[in-house]
């Protein structure tokens, strides 16, 4: 189906647009290369009365076997990247990966510790992303966004509410077009120190070599999620083709065709168990949508 001239998929998996390789189907799939386009998306989802679900690289979400009804948009394409003097812009869509570069290359610091993580710019502003002492809501420092009602609105940092990966945008309804990043000159040898650092330990101590969501829990108060994970003798622990990793306990991998489904119910009994252990609650830092 075409709308002008963007093409929307009907009933298409996420599953190869995910990083956990797992997902349902959806009724609908669109791709935007530009801010127009997905304007234009946004107001045939309204005129259409279809429910709208955006995301960007899909790194940090578990879509149920059943799939999601109405139009879900991808950002991938949306991803252009300005560098003016210390500040970078991106599109939400825009490889965090890659903006951690460009910023390096231009001897820019702030973003060391996004150096590995495999999201989207839009995703870590939507989550307040952090790693290794660093996060989102340090070098914010403008969003732009098209507000349930359709206008565009300009988020100065201290409108975007961020706290412990949370932001603003899971409560207000709009979606991230743009971010603005400030920055700190910095020499790029001592950025790409600090980033190969950063990338050393991540591939010391994560399971890079299967597809996850990364860290599925976030960090209960006065505890290590993973360490809890460990303690319960859940590392290996395995529903459908998804299993606690054994490299790092706060990682689920799929390590065989694994479905939604099964991160589901893997993530129910390591909580369950968690709390029945240790009585405390682990709350999901991935997202989980969908029908079962």
């Amino acid at each position: 189906m075409q709308l002008n001239n963007i093409t929307i998929l009907e009933k298409q998996t996420l599953a190869p647009y995910a990083h956990t390789q797992a997902g349902g189907v959806v009724d609908y799939l669109a791709l935007p290369k530009t801010h127009q386009e997905l304007q234009q998306l946004l107001s045939w989802a309204k005129l259409q009365k279809q429910s709208v679900h955006i995301f960007g690289r899909l790194s940090n979400l578990v879509v149920r076997n059943g799939g999601l009804r109405g139009l879900s948009i991808l950002l991938h394409d949306m991803h252009h990247i300005q560098v003016q003097e210390n500040t970078i812009t991106a599109d939400a869509g825009a490889d965090l990966i890659l903006v951690t570069e460009m910023a390096m290359s231009h001897g820019l610091a702030g973003l060391e510790w996004a150096a590995g993580i495999p999201g989207s710019v839009g995703g870590a502003v939507f989550m307040n992303a952090g790693a290794y002492g660093g996060q989102t809501d340090m070098v914010v420092s403008a969003v732009t966004a098209i507000m349930p009602d359709g206008h565009i609105q300009m988020f100065s940092a201290h409108e975007l509410e961020f706290g412990y990966r949370k932001s603003v945008f899971q409560k207000n309804g709009g979606v991230i077009l743009s971010v603005t990043f400030a920055l700190i000159p910095d020499s790029k040898r001592n950025i790409q120190l600090k980033m190969d650092d950063n990338n050393f330990r991540r591939a010391d101590k994560q399971p890079l070599n299967y597809p996850s969501n990364g860290s599925v829990f976030k960090r209960p108060e006065g505890y290590f999620a993973g360490k809890l994970i460990m303690d319960s003798n859940l590392q290996g622990a395995r529903i459908g083709g998804v299993e606690v990793s054994k490299k790092h306990a706060g990682f689920m991998v799929n390590v065989g065709n694994g479905t939604g489904n099964d991160y589901e119910d893997l993530i129910k009994y390591v909580q369950a168990t968690v709390k029945d252990k240790f009585n405390v609650t682990l709350e999901t830092e991935v997202r989980i949508m969908g029908e079962r």
